[in-house]
């Protein structure tokens, strides 16, 4: 016995060690970029979610994080195909998104009762339920404040030289970071470095930041997430694309299978939509995929045309069928009990003397 109940003792400990450990380590959170915080500090980004508005030329990006954990500060960086122009985007950009996807509401009806429904509950219910790069390989094409965001635009000709700038510039971004980028470094790409850090000394990041907003040129629709790879917690993603056709990824790049949860017109935007879109008619794709393991990651998102085929997701409401208010088997049954009533004593009426049953004297 006491040697059960000391293995039970060393599970519980190791346990609780291994819990306070991670509270205490960095979580390193990758989105389409890569986002760690200071050392000794943690930070989360299980979700991202992305707007995505492409013309043909142009690609536009608003990214809103929803984050946790106790860290001051932390630094991003994206990769982009072409010179970006970074600003804040409009927080009710994605409620009005919502609203515009929210699913069709429909009602089920179904006839016998079930539980929560009379006779089975005491209750009646329903059932309702740039610069050119420096002699260091790094140029400069700008940097700026923009609320909670430090952020800087960056070329770069070496990825060993991009990461010592952004280290050597605050940007405390993980060694192993450095060959994860020589891919972009390879194609030419541009860079969007941002450091987090709240206005408020002493705050720490949590919760829903200001969206971001980054424009490029670009020839597709790509979307970048090979640094994602990067993440050590499984990954979620939310991305809206308006385009003028229903656009999906070209594979799943390593995660699960990108599932369209709305594919249809927007005929009038408005609002942040509308400053986002334009204020002609676009259509508007809705996808969410999930990476369970973030390092398969080996790829970009580049996203193709496909036929411009509606799909909105029905939520259905399950009640039970009734008629003025009376569950229609109360009525059916009820009825059918009624109506053998009336024909039994029909029977009886008619039933001639003598018959069967029935005495009669001799």
């Amino acid at each position: 016995m006491r040697g059960t109940h000391s293995r039970i003792l060393t599970t519980i400990i190791a346990l609780l060690a291994l819990q306070l450990g991670s509270l205490v380590a960095p979580a390193y959170a990758c989105g389409c970029g890569a986002m760690i915080p200071d050392k000794a500090q943690r930070i989360g980004v299980d979700r991202e979610e992305s707007a995505v508005r492409w013309d043909g030329r142009t690609e536009t990006v608003v990214m809103r994080f929803n984050v946790h954990g106790n860290a001051e500060r932390a630094a991003w960086i994206m990769p982009v195909p072409g010179r970006a122009d970074v600003r804040l985007g409009d927080p009710a950009l994605f409620d009005e998104l919502d609203r515009l996807t929210e699913p069709e509401q429909r009602d089920r009806y179904y006839f016998w009762p079930r539980e929560g429904d009379w006779p089975f509950d005491a209750a009646n219910g329903d059932g309702a339920a740039a610069a050119p790069p420096t002699a260091g390989g790094v140029g400069v094409v700008g940097r700026e404040r923009l609320g909670p965001f430090d952020v800087a635009r960056l070329t770069a000709t070496d990825p060993e030289a991009l990461g010592d700038w952004l280290r050597t510039n605050g940007f405390d971004l993980p060694e192993r970071l450095t060959g994860a980028l020589q891919p972009y470094v390879e194609r030419k790409w541009e860079y969007v470095a941002v450091r987090l850090a709240p206005q408020e000394q002493g705050a720490i990041l949590y919760g829903e930041l200001t969206p971001l907003r980054i424009a490029f040129a670009s020839p597709e629709l790509v979307y970048p997430m090979r640094l994602s790879r990067l993440a050590r917690t499984p990954q979620t993603l939310g991305l809206y694309v308006l385009a003028d056709h229903r656009m999906e990824p070209r594979s799943p790049i390593g995660g699960d299978r990108p599932e369209v949860t709305f594919a249809g017109p927007i005929e009038r935007p408005e609002g942040a939509v509308a400053e986002l879109a334009g204020d002609r008619p676009v259509r508007l794709t809705v996808l969410e995929q999930h990476f369970p393991h973030p390092e398969r990651i080996d790829d970009d998102h580049h996203l193709r045309t496909v036929a411009d085929t509606p799909y909105r997701e029905t939520e259905y409401t399950d009640r039970l069928l009734t008629l003025g208010g009376v569950p229609a088997w109360l009525l059916t049954v009820g009825g059918g009990l009624l109506l053998a009533a009336l024909l039994a004593v029909r029977v009886r009426r008619r039933r001639p003397a003598g018959a069967p049953g029935v005495r009669s004297s001799a």
